[in-house]
C-alpha cells in the first residue's frame, strides 16, 4: 500500500511540494557554444543542431576523460547488468537440472516484473548519482560516490519512476514475444524478427561464441553434465537481454526525467512531461547525439564481421566442429570485453551527455523568448 500511495503522489501530484528550480553549478566546463543566441532553446535547426549534438557528445567525452571516477557508473550499471543475467541463468537451472518452477504464470510473471524492476531502480539511481556528481563537482572534480549519496534524497521518486520503466517494458516484451508467437503458420518466417531471433542467431557466431562447440564450453571434464557456465551463456543471456533492452530504451527516450527529478525535485508526472518539453526544444541536438554514441558502439559490435572474415569463421553451422587456436580464442575474448567496456563507456557519456543537453535548454528558456514573460 505504501508503494501505491507514493505512485499516487508522485505520479499523479498528490501532496506535491513546490518545484525547486536550483541554480546548477556543474564545475565542469562542458566546452561548447550556448545552444543560444538570444532565441528559444535549438531553434538554430538543421546542421546547426546536428552540430551541437556531437560536440555535446564530444565535450561528454571530455568530460569523462577528466573525471574518470566516473566510470564508477559504468562499472556499477555492467555489474547490475551482469546480476539481471544471472537470475534468468539461475530460473534456467531450477527449472531444468532441478525441476522447481512456479505452480502459476501469474507467479512467473510477478517474479520476473520484481528483478526487472530491482535492476531499472539499480541503473536509474546509478543515472541520477552521475548527474549530481556532475552538478556538484568543485572546480574540475565530482565525486560519483558523492552523488550516490546525495540520489538518497530522491529514492522514493527514483523509485516510482523505475516501477514505470520497468512495467511498461515488460508490457511491450510480451506484446512483441506474443506478437510472433501467435502468427499463422504461413507467417512465420518473420520469426526472424522475434525478441529471441536476433539474439540467438548472434551469439552463436564466432568470435561471441569463442570456441563454435558448445560441448567444450560446457563440459566439466571426467563428469559429462553441463556446467553452470551454459546456463549464464547462452541462456541467461538470451533470456536477458531482449527484456533489458527495451527497458533501457525507454530510459534512453526519456533522457531529461531524471535531471528534473534531482535538480529541480519535480514529481514523475512533472518530469515526464519536462522530459518530453526538453526534447521538443532541442530535438536536433537530443537526436545527433544519441545516434552519433550509437553509431560508436554500433561500429565496436559491427567489428566483428572483420574479425570472422579475417579467421575465416563465417558460418558457425558448417563449423560447429572447428576448434580455433588459442590464439583466435583469446582475441575473441579480447574482443567480447573491449566491446561490453564500450558499451558501458558510451552509457556513462550518455548520461554526461543528457545532463549537458538539460543544462542547455534550461539556460535557453530563460535567456530567450521566455525572458519577457518572467519580466514585471
Amino acid at each position: 500500500m505504501r508503494l501505491i500511495s507514493v505512485i499516487a503522489d508522485q505520479w499523479l501530484g498528490l501532496c506535491r511540494k513546490p518545484p525547486v528550480v536550483r541554480t546548477m553549478q556543474t564545475g565542469i566546463d562542458f566546452g561548447q557554444e550556448p545552444v543560444l543566441s538570444g532565441q528559444p532553446a535549438g531553434s538554430g535547426g538543421g546542421w546547426g543542431s546536428i552540430r551541437r549534438g556531437i560536440g555535446a557528445a564530444l565535450s561528454g567525452m571530455r568530460t569523462l576523460n577528466r573525471n574518470r571516477q566516473l566510470l564508477w557508473f559504468a562499472l556499477l550499471a555492467g555489474l547490475a547488468l551482469a546480476c539481471n543475467v544471472l537470475y534468468y541463468a539461475a530460473i534456467q537451472y531450477l527449472g531444468w537440472n532441478l525441476h522447481i518452477s512456479l505452480d502459476s504464470r501469474i507467479g512467473s510473471y510477478a517474479l520476473e516484473f520484481t528483478f526487472e524492476f530491482v535492476t531499472m531502480f539499480f541503473l536509474v539511481y546509478l543515472l541520477a548519482a552521475l548527474v549530481l556528481s556532475i552538478s556538484s563537482g568543485k572546480g574540475s572534480t565530482a565525486s560519483f560516490f558523492q552523488g550516490l549519496i546525495m540520489a538518497k534524497k530522491f529514492q522514493k521518486s527514483l523509485a516510482v519512476w523505475s516501477f514505470i520503466l520497468a512495467l511498461a517494458g515488460m508490457l511491450l516484451f510480451y506484446a512483441w514475444f506474443y506478437f510472433f508467437y501467435w502468427l499463422p503458420p504461413e507467417f512465420r518466417f518473420l520469426n526472424a524478427f522475434g525478441p529471441f531471433s536476433f539474439v540467438t542467431g548472434t551469439i552463436t557466431q564466432f568470435p561471441f561464441n569463442w570456441t563454435l562447440d558448445w560441448d567444450m564450453l560446457t563440459e566439466f571434464p571426467g563428469y559429462g553434465g553441463r556446467s553452470l557456465l551454459l546456463w549464464i551463456y547462452p541462456y541467461g543471456l538470451t533470456d536477458a537481454l531482449p527484456m533489458m533492452g527495451i527497458n533501457i530504451l525507454l530510459l534512453i527516450l526519456t533522457p531529461f526525467v531524471v535531471p528534473h527529478i534531482v535538480l529541480e525535485h519535480k514529481t514523475v508526472r512533472e518530469s515526464v512531461a519536462g522530459s518530453f518539453a526538453t526534447i521538443k526544444k532541442i530535438p536536433g541536438e537530443a537526436a545527433s547525439s544519441v545516434i552519433f554514441l550509437g553509431v560508436i558502439a554500433a561500429g565496436a559490435f559491427l567489428s566483428y564481421l572483420l574479425i570472422q572474415a579475417v579467421s575465416g569463421i563465417v558460418d558457425p553451422y558448417t563449423t560447429v566442429m572447428f576448434h580455433p587456436s588459442d590464439a583466435w580464442i583469446a582475441l575473441a575474448l579480447l574482443y567480447n570485453l573491449t566491446l561490453v567496456i564500450v558499451v558501458l563507456v558510451m552509457a556513462t557519456v550518455g548520461g554526461i551527455v543528457a545532463l549537458d543537453l538539460y543544462s542547455r535548454a534550461k539556460a535557453g528558456l530563460v535567456s530567450g523568448s521566455d525572458r519577457t514573460k518572467q519580466t514585471p
